[in-house]
């Protein structure tokens, strides 16, 4: 994971925040061992806005990988931040083994699985069920 925590943090730069100014970039492995990355980027219908996780998850399905095994998500803060609702149901979709830890600045980080983020969640199985 210290792989993906240094490519989450180099990827920050590219991150459009000008209405909120919280930055956010993200860093997961896809099920090919590619490592891809991927920023926030707002838009003045803020709705639209696109989550670094989401963007980096998108980014590997995009380039081939079926799945992801790993995913980090940095902010330039003192404490580490927690994936919002929405990517946490994107991350169960491709990846719902993986272990989830976000860091920061400091030497804080958090480290979840997906279970303790999305307790009772909606899963691509219960669409077929009868």
């Amino acid at each position: 994971m210290q792989l993906l925590a240094k490519h989450a943090k180099d990827a920050i730069q590219f991150s459009y925040a000008p209405y909120s100014t919280f930055k956010v970039s993200a860093a997961v492995r896809g099920d090919n061992n590619q490592i891809y990355t991927g920023v926030n980027v707002e838009n003045a219908s803020y709705s639209l806005t696109q989550c670094a996780e989401r963007t980096a998850i998108c980014t590997a399905i995009a380039s081939g990988a079926k799945s992801i095994t790993e995913i980090v998500v940095y902010t330039p803060t003192e404490h580490p931040t927690a994936p919002c609702g929405a990517c946490r149901q994107v991350i169960l979709e491709f990846g719902p083994a993986v272990k989830v830890r976000s860091v920061c600045d400091s030497d804080l980080q958090l480290n979840w699985t997906l279970l303790d983020l999305l307790p009772q969640s909606f899963k691509p199985e219960q669409l077929n069920q009868p």
